[in-house]
């Protein structure tokens, strides 16, 4: 946020010096972190049930980003706005995140980020919706994308976990839905927008957790409770100010870029430090997903320009 009363020299764009240190430090931020949030997920679960994980998770994240921005000066949204953040927050937090807590109770945290992974071929049939249907080229990436849920779906990780398949697949559509619909609406400005879908995304998942039937561990061993911390304060908070300043300072193309890389990371995390184990159809559905995300996003691109 700029302030009007600021000189110009204030308002200059940063040295060039300052973003060649901080992007790339930023994009490691968000291929290493981003990616390695699924395994922070299933280590927290050893401990919390995934409703109210993640509730306290955004909770925690939404109350100290919406302090840090009242402290600021912040604009408070207007009605209107906490009602659309809280409607997209619940979409993308409450169902897009709290069902792959649920799910990675029943799949492994890398298989659960190669099957998010396939977001944009939903965003991509729900821009649908507001008139922009994909085009012949986009329907090919659409085509290979899709080929490549139902290979993954034919491995031993989500084949053997019906239940958890489905709801990785919502946490997509959710996800995805939420994401397109919020473009159309009136949202509050900058990191209050995100402040405030957390905000309502924990109050709501713990609503849910609690009415049914999840409790508090009583005692909860120290790396599950350590990995809450990490996704507060990594997941939650740094890397999503990662992503903000990549957003702002490098072509959009590059900010996206992490979609690409974290079910690699995830998976890499997964089979290193948790024991997972991933098939070939593992491996070959994510490498198919991957192929039709990038075609549906470099279409855009081209598009865009």
């Amino acid at each position: 946020m700029t302030d009007s009363s600021a000189t110009p020299v204030a308002t200059l764009p940063p040295p060039i010096a300052n973003t060649r240190v901080f992007i790339p430090l930023s994009l490691f931020a968000l291929y290493i972190i981003w990616g390695s949030t699924y395994l922070g997920i299933r280590f927290a679960l050893e401990s919390y049930p995934p409703f109210l994980l993640a509730g306290m998770r955004f909770l925690c994240a939404g109350v100290l980003l919406f302090g840090y921005l009242c402290l600021r000066g912040t604009p408070l949204p207007t009605r209107l706005q906490w009602r659309n953040a809280a409607f997209t927050g619940i979409l993308l937090l409450g169902f897009g995140n709290g069902l792959v807590c649920f799910a990675e109770q029943h799949v492994s945290s890398g298989i659960s980020a190669v099957a998010v992974a396939s977001v944009p071929l939903f965003a991509a049939l729900f821009s649908g919706l507001y008139g922009a249907w994909p085009n012949r080229r986009e329907n090919i990436g659409l085509v290979i994308g899709f080929i490549g849920v139902i290979v993954l779906n034919l491995g031993s990780n989500l084949s053997g976990s019906r239940l958890g398949a489905a709801a990785l697949l919502m946490a997509s559509c959710c996800w995805a839905f939420g994401s397109i619909w919020s473009k159309h609406q009136d949202m509050p400005a900058g990191p209050m927008n995100t402040a405030a879908q957390m905000l309502c995304a924990g109050i709501a998942l713990l609503v849910v957790g609690f009415g049914g039937g999840e409790q508090l561990p009583v005692h909860p061993t120290l790396r599950a409770t350590l990995a809450i911390g990490y996704l507060v304060v990594f997941g939650s908070l740094i890397a999503f100010s990662a992503y903000l300043y990549v957003l702002k300072h490098a072509r959009p193309v590059l900010a996206t870029s992490y979609a690409y890389v974290n079910p690699s990371v995830a998976v890499l995390f997964g089979v290193l430090l948790a024991g997972e184990h991933v098939g070939p159809f593992d491996l070959t559905g994510m490498a198919i997903i991957v192929l039709g995300v990038i075609t549906i996003t470099v279409v855009r691109q081209r598009q865009t320009r």
